[in-house]
């Protein structure tokens, strides 16, 4: 009763903040109310995510794993290749891809060995996984937001697709809201920039990326499931285009580590009989 308690508050006090919609904007000479209408639920969702992670910030925040990193990685790659970048001949992008493979390579060494986890390799692939996450969530919600509204498809296939890709960005929300707050807390801004608040919070958000990475380390017989697994379905889908890239990852997202929970689960239940 507690948890729903607090699901309630967090609602309530949310639905009272989004009336801020219906405030006229700086630059608004002809009040639209229709248009405030259409923002306020958007309003509503980012206040009601923002006290969510805010009251709850030790609980929700996602324990990574060797594994999660793994799977980002080869998504990340999957990515820049289905987005044709690798054929870029521009040198910025050609540097940040090749940062971004020394970064998955490293992910890649530690799923395939027993290697320590120090807390500089917890911090170098926690924040690496967050810069994955927030790029991937970035296109996703643009993507999304882009479809025409849901009421006005016109068959069914496409209702369908619509729905699946705000069940999906629903359902991963509140983990991208934490990650975007993970990777913006580097950035300094006009209140603390470079003094001693900035570095405080700075030692403060470190400290969170090495405390939610996991010392436990994966089996390397469930890493090779990951990349034939994931390195199977971004190839079909590279080959035959049979749902957008940023669909196909965050299927495999929602999906594999579903798959490994059931595996597990079988596996020891068989252990014990």
């Amino acid at each position: 009763m507690e948890k729903w308690g607090t699901v309630l508050s967090t609602a309530l006090f949310s639905f009272l903040l989004s009336f801020l919609a219906f405030l006229p904007g700086k630059r608004e000479h002809n009040y639209d109310f229709e248009k405030h209408i259409e923002i306020w639920p958007y309003v509503f969702l980012v206040f009601f995510l923002m006290l969510t992670i805010g009251f709850n910030k030790d609980k929700i925040i996602p324990k990574l794993t060797e594994g999660i990193t793994l799977l980002q990685s080869i998504a990340i790659i999957y990515w820049v290749v289905d987005f044709g970048l690798i054929k870029t001949h521009n040198l910025f992008l050609i540097i940040l891809m090749g940062v971004g493979l020394f970064f998955s390579i490293f992910s890649i060494f530690h799923a395939f060995t027993h290697t320590e986890l120090t807390p500089t390799s917890r911090l170098t692939l926690s924040v690496w996984s967050t810069i994955i996450f927030v790029l991937l969530a970035t296109e996703n919600i643009i993507r999304t937001f882009q479809n025409e509204q849901i009421e006005n498809t016109e068959d069914i296939s496409s209702g369908f697709y619509i729905g699946l890709q705000y069940f999906l960005l629903g359902v991963s929300s509140v983990y991208i809201v934490q990650n975007y707050f993970m990777i913006l807390g580097f950035l300094p801004s006009k209140e603390r920039f470079f003094n001693k608040q900035y570095y405080k919070e700075l030692k403060e958000l470190k400290n969170d990326h090495i405390k939610r990475y996991s010392m436990q380390q994966i089996d390397i017989l469930h890493s090779l499931y990951c990349i034939v697994f994931t390195g199977g379905i971004f190839s079909l889908n590279f080959y035959y285009k049979v749902v957008p890239k940023h669909i196909a990852i965050w299927i495999v997202f929602v999906t594999f580590p579903f798959i490994v929970y059931v595996y597990q689960f079988l596996t020891k239940r068989n252990e014990r009989e």
